[in-house]
């Protein structure tokens, strides 16, 4: 009856909506990001598991949108899984920070000899700040000397703290995998100004991702790691009346993984996105880069992406007894 109260909690939360306004940072490697993407891959992998992921988003513009990720994550036997995570963003002239600590939990079951589930729920602290003595306005300019005068605009807090809420689902066997996440669950109000208004337009809207996948061994060598893998997989994005569709595929063979990927947006085609990988017993590094295809190209150029991960496996009496994802992960 536990699982099942879990289970309710964790669908409710899933497939409760409203309108939708704005857009939280993205990650071209969302498999780097695991709790990031979905929180029901916290503790996917079986192992302990670190990952980090930096991004430096649109290299053409000044100031832009850069991005860094931290996650640790176990499963624990009789427990389930646990994770923590961070996340640190800054964009703009006017260096928006928003800082994220993040704690999930994930519980395991069996739907059937093939088919397993995992679900998860997940809390967030969000700290969100900004530079107000970067901004420049009207009431600063001398017609001679420029921006001399001492503006009269209110500045506001500059300092926002609030906690976040989030939840996810994967159903996954051997080939395939399946899963679905809701973050920002109670839409918490995100404004420096407003900080008690319940107006639409100051929360930090619900974020839901769909991501599925397969992995088609092309070769038959007794031992798997010798195998040449495809895995084709597909993430779907939604926030505010911003959506996000992302197809493409990986390529593994022994330590060399590569992927190609294509980004489409509600409004136009975004970015065609180059990935490669290394794979080593214990460790993984990551690259991609994101070819701008829209007409924002000239003067945003592309975007670099890097992704590290490593893990720690348990000692044979610590192992996991339960069946983990075959998730691609650069």
């Amino acid at each position: 009856m536990l699982f099942f109260r879990y289970l309710i909690i964790v669908l409710t939360g899933i497939v409760y909506t409203t309108n939708l306004l704005a857009q939280d940072p993205q990650f071209s490697q969302f498999y780097a990001v695991p709790l990031y993407t979905n929180p029901a891959l916290t503790g996917a992998s079986g192992n302990i598991r670190f990952n980090a992921a930096y991004r430096d988003q649109y290299i053409g513009v000044s100031n832009n949108f850069k991005t860094t990720y931290a996650s640790v994550d176990a499963h624990i036997n009789k427990l389930g899984g646990l994770g923590v995570s961070f996340l640190n963003d800054v964009a703009g002239d006017g260096r928006l920070t928003t800082n994220q600590a993040s704690l999930s939990y994930s519980f395991y079951t069996q739907i059937s000899r093939r088919v397993r589930m995992r679900a998860a729920v997940q809390t967030t602290f969000v700290q969100k700040s900004y530079d107000f003595s970067r901004f420049r306005f009207g009431d600063q300019i001398d017609d001679r000397l420029g921006f001399v005068y001492p503006t009269q605009e209110p500045v506001g807090s500059q300092n926002r703290i609030f906690p976040n809420f989030g939840s996810g689902l994967v159903v996954y066997s051997e080939t395939f995998f399946a899963g679905i996440a809701a973050h920002n669950l109670t839409e918490p109000n995100q404004s420096f100004y407003y900080e008690n208004s319940p107006k639409e337009e100051f929360k930090l809207p619900r974020r839901y991702t769909a991501h599925a996948g397969l992995n088609i061994p092309l070769t038959q060598e007794r031992n798997e790691d010798q195998r040449v893998i495809l895995s084709p997989s597909i993430l779907y994005m939604s926030q505010r009346n911003f959506n996000q569709l992302n197809l493409g595929m990986y390529v593994k063979k022994q330590a060399l993984t590569a992927g190609l990927w294509f980004r489409q947006t509600s409004k136009n085609s975004d970015a065609a996105i180059v990935m490669l990988g290394l794979k080593l017993p214990k460790f993984r590094l990551g690259y991609s880069y994101d070819v701008t295809v829209s007409g924002a190209r000239t003067a945003t150029q592309g975007s670099h992406e890097l992704s590290l991960a490593f893990e720690i496996t348990p000692t044979k009496k610590q192992r996991s007894r339960v069946k983990m994802i075959a998730c691609p992960a650069l």
